[in-house]
């Protein structure tokens, strides 16, 4: 099989969508100087007004077997972050004897409650074994959480990433783009067979509090009693044990990490599901959170901070780096909370993979909600950064 080979490319405007365009094409047919199998373009909403000139001339020019795209509040570039400036990112791969499945999802009611249309028919008989999926979802029609839902329960060993576009307040003001159709609702999604695989790094940002807890008595997500007390009052006795900055911390905004695998020994940092914390209800003395518990879960209470945040990253960088079998090509969703509004310095997630993986061709953009893996099932997530590296997979270099 010929190699898989990627690049990328990502531009400023200050209004001129032809000549930025130009410029990206200009730059994927130099570096790939091959065929374009699949490609991935992320775009500020400065471009929104002339998204479908800008899509038929990618198409056009490019001619890529696939095409995905998303409108973003910030966009991704290799090493960088562009906030608040007109951007457009293009990724580009060449897959050769990789089969792809590009689709638009869509979400409809019915009387028994929801089933997602638009995949491909192709796919209606036989399912590829550990294939990858990546989606680009508009956040005000597409329920992603249900999308991860039935997948877990059909598909247990696809790998799903990808995120939610983001730069709008409304229903239908966010563009996807999917091979030359430019769409406002749903999610576009490309299926990858092997050889091809994702595996992902999904760094929620957050450090453990206190001890892991029980739960002992819940009603969907409201968590009553924490080890056979009231949750509240578990709280109110870590709160006052802890330093004056990390009371700080909590007042601002806490989280509850949920065990993903209650089989290990001890948990660390990487083991929880981060949830938020959405309200305190003194007179039963119960704990409110962004998801459901059950009795029997195991959960800790968490904080977030820029240095949690730069360090989990950093270290789950790292640990990517070093296992066999290394990636061509990576997507970043990060949080559009994260980049300079979480972080000191500028351009803090991009340039973190640029450190761990020098020269990886890299786009992405800011998220309102990030899909990836923990635990080895994929979850929507918040205040999180998502890396999705596509390589070549074989016996001695199986991803997961």
């Amino acid at each position: 099989m010929d190699a898989m080979t990627f690049t990328a490319a990502s531009v400023l405007h200050t209004g001129d969508v032809d000549r930025a365009a130009a410029e990206v094409i200009a730059a994927i047919g130099e570096s790939l100087g091959r065929p374009v199998d699949l490609l991935v373009v992320f775009f500020s909403s400065d471009y929104v007004g002339q998204i479908e000139s800008l899509s038929a001339e990618l198409q056009r020019q490019l001619q890529p077997r696939v095409m995905l795209g998303a409108q973003g509040e910030a966009i991704v570039g290799r090493g960088e972050e562009i906030e608040e400036r007109p951007a457009l990112s293009v990724w580009a791969a060449s897959l050769p004897g990789v089969p792809l499945h590009s689709m638009h999802l869509r979400w409809e009611r019915t009387p028994d409650g929801g089933v997602f249309s638009g995949w491909p028919a192709d796919l209606a008989e036989s399912w590829p074994d550990e294939a990858s999926l990546i989606v680009l979802g508009d956040p005000f029609s597409f329920p992603a959480d249900a999308l991860l839902e039935r997948m877990a329960e059909d598909h247990a060993d696809c790998v799903v990433a990808g995120g939610m576009a983001s730069g709008a307040q409304a229903p239908g003001q966010l563009r996807l783009l999917r091979d030359g159709q430019v769409l406002d609702q749903g999610a576009v999604a490309v299926l990858i067979e092997r050889p091809a695989r994702l595996r992902c790094v999904v760094s929620q940002g957050c450090r453990p509090i206190g001890e892991p807890m029980i739960v002992t008595k819940a009603e969907r997500n409201v968590i009553l009693e924490l080890g056979g007390q009231p949750a509240l009052e578990r709280l109110e006795t870590l709160f006052h044990s802890l330093p004056n900055h990390e009371q700080a911390l909590v007042q601002r905004g806490l989280h509850l990490g949920r065990v993903i695998n209650e089989y290990q020994d001890a948990f660390e940092a990487g083991d929880f599901l981060i949830r938020n914390v959405t309200g305190l209800d003194p007179d039963t003395g119960a704990v409110v959170v962004g998801d459901y518990f059950r009795v029997g879960q195991t959960v800790q209470f968490h904080l977030r901070d820029e240095s949690s945040a730069s360090r989990e990253l950093n270290q789950l960088l790292e640990a990517a780096a070093g296992q066999p079998g290394q990636p061509s090509g990576g997507l970043l969703f990060t949080c559009n909370g994260r980049g300079t509004r979480m972080f000191e310095q500028p351009h803090h997630d991009a340039s973190a993979v640029e450190r761990h993986f020098p020269g990886l061709p890299l786009a992405g953009l800011f998220a309102m909600g990030e899909i990836g893996p923990v635990g080895g099932k994929s979850f929507m997530h918040g205040f999180t950064a998502c890396l999705a590296l596509l390589q070549h997979v074989d016996a001695r270099a199986d991803t997961q």
